[in-house]
C-alpha cells in the first residue's frame, strides 16, 4: 500500500502545526524548513492558488491520504447533499484507520493504518484489513480477541482519554461504535476545507 514515508517533522514545520502529534524537534524549530532559518529568508506573499493548494496538502497529510484517493473522495463529496467541504471531512473521519485512531486503539493514524492492514481490527464481527474502508453510522469496530494483548494497543488504550461525540467506546471489550457522521464543529482538525473546494472548482 502506497503511503507517505518521509520525514514527519519537516511536514509539520511546513504547516507550522504538529499534525502528526507532539514533536520535540518542531518545538525546537517551529519555523518552516530551510537551510537559512526563519530570519534570513523573506517569503513573498503567497498567491491564492498556493494557499488553496497548501490547505489540500495539509488535509492529505493529516489523514494519510494520497492524491488519487483524495480526488476520488472529493468527487464523492461533491455528489452528495450538504456542504461539499464538510462532507469531504466527514468522509475522511469515516475511514476505518481514522476511526481506530479516534477510538484510542492506536496512538497515531499511521499506527492505526498498520493495525488495520495487519488484520487486528474487525467491523461488525468481520475482519477488515482495508484502512480506507468507509464506515456507516451504526457499525461496530473492535479489536480482534487474539490481538487485545498487543503492547501497542494496550498502551494506547491506557493513556487515551479523548472522547468524541460521534463515537462510543467500551474499553472493557475494546469495542467501539460509529454512531453518526460528525458535524464540522465536532471535528478538531484545523483544516480550511472551503479552500480545498475552491481549488477543485477551478
Amino acid at each position: 500500500m502506497a503511503r507517505y514515508t518521509g520525514p514527519k517533522t519537516r511536514i509539520s514545520r511546513k504547516f507550522k502545526e504538529p499534525i502528526y502529534g507532539p514533536d520535540k524537534w518542531m518545538e525546537r524549530k517551529p519555523h518552516a524548513p530551510g537551510q537559512h532559518g526563519p530570519n534570513a529568508r523573506r517569503r513573498k506573499k503567497e498567491s491564492e492558488y498556493a494557499v488553496q493548494l497548501q490547505a489540500k496538502q495539509k488535509a492529505k497529510y493529516t489523514y494519510g491520504i494520497l492524491e488519487r484517493q483524495f480526488e476520488k473522495m472529493y468527487e464523492l463529496a461533491s455528489s452528495k447533499r450538504g456542504i461539499t467541504g464538510e462532507v469531504l471531512l466527514q468522509l475522511c473521519e469515516a475511514r476505518l484507520d481514522n476511526t481506530v485512531f479516534r477510538l484510542g486503539i492506536a496512538p497515531t493514524r499511521r499506527a492505526a493504518r498498520q493495525l488495520v492492514s495487519h488484520g487486528h481490527i474487525t467491523v461488525d464481527g468481520q475482519l477488515v484489513n482495508i484502512p480506507s474502508y468507509s464506515l456507516r453510522p451504526g457499525q461496530t469496530v473492535a479489536v480482534r480477541e487474539k490481538s487485545r494483548s498487543l503492547e501497542v494497543i494496550t498502551n494506547s488504550v491506557a493513556v487515551n482519554n479523548k472522547r468524541f461525540d460521534w463515537l462510543d467506546w467500551n474499553p472493557a471489550t475494546m469495542t467501539g461504535r460509529f454512531i453518526t457522521m460528525p458535524e464540522r464543529a465536532q471535528i478538531p482538525e484545523n483544516i480550511r476545507e472551503q479552500l480545498i473546494v475552491e481549488l477543485y472548482s477551478k
